[in-house]
């Protein structure tokens, strides 16, 4: 059976969506594994299923490449509010469904902002052993869990965020003992003069460096926020170089209020032949 399929990216960050309001595909993680592999599917860091919804506009089943349940993406949500508006399903204000909470969304032509949970369990400058070394770390979960590393704060004395080995070291963090069982995405930050923040994101789930990254930006973000004085509303490059803007209130040492902008773009449509027996299967 034909599935039709919208390949999108927020910023780098790209996904295939799906209309999935009839409820034909009915196995996410395994649907997500073949139509996100770079080689023998379609390609991409995540598979967005857009569905019927009792408390919003609709709801938004977010899967990794690797299959697992992603639970929040704030450049799938980006992605999933544009495609919701260009293919008449929401206006453009509209509200969106994730696990178990309901985020507000504001398209205007290809630029989209997603207003996010209020982060949590912040952390900063804690301690850990990595690579035999003590590291300074800072960890917030804004809807996912991050860890966020100043460039120049690695023990290994990497001072180039350009040079860094994003993978390895992000995949050392990723399953490092202190962020267990779940493990964590890991972010590294440099500071430009202009004040905008370079960012470097592993990200969990799709298990390798990716482009960009929402909630990793603004976990890195607020970390900036915290650690540099940078005031909001923080410009983010990621490796991608498209810039994502996060901005917040901080109030009485509480973060309110975050909201996510940056762009969103169709690159193609078509249609996959799916065994629907295989991905009907619970």
């Amino acid at each position: 059976m034909k599935i039709e399929f919208t390949k999108m990216t927020g910023a780098g960050n790209d996904f295939v969506v799906i209309d999935n309001r009839s409820r034909r595909i009915t196995n996410g993680p395994r649907a997500a594994k073949q139509l996100c592999d770079r080689r023998w599917g379609i390609g991409a860091d995540g598979l967005l299923l857009l569905e019927r919804s009792r408390k919003a506009d609709y709801r938004m089943m977010y899967y990794n490449a690797d299959g697992s349940y992603g639970g929040m993406c704030g450049n799938g949500g980006r992605c999933i509010a544009l495609y919701a508006v260009r293919n008449r399903i929401a206006p453009a204000k509209h509200s969106i469904e994730a696990l178990d909470y309901v985020y507000k969304a504001v398209v205007k032509r290809d630029s989209v902002t997603l207003w996010m949970k209020k982060p949590k369990d912040l952390q900063i400058n804690a301690s850990l052993r990595l690579q035999g070394r003590r590291q300074l770390i800072n960890f917030v979960d804004t809807g996912s869990p991050h860890a966020v590393v100043p460039i120049n704060t690695l023990a290994d004395g990497t001072s180039k965020l350009e040079e860094l080995d994003a993978y390895t070291l992000g995949r050392r963090l990723r399953y490092h003992p202190h962020f267990a069982p779940k493990g964590t995405n890991a972010n590294f930050v440099q500071l430009s003069r202009d004040k905008s923040v370079k960012l470097r994101t592993y990200e969990r789930g799709v298990e390798s460096e990716t482009l960009a990254c929402g909630t990793g930006s603004i976990a890195a973000a607020i970390v900036a926020y915290k650690i540099w004085d940078v005031k909001p509303p923080v410009k983010l490059i990621p490796r991608s170089g498209v810039p994502l803007i996060v901005n917040f209130r901080a109030e009485r040492g509480e973060i309110e209020d975050v909201r996510l902008t940056g762009p969103a773009q169709f690159v193609f449509r078509g249609a996959i032949e799916l065994d629907l027996k295989i991905f009907s299967r619970r």
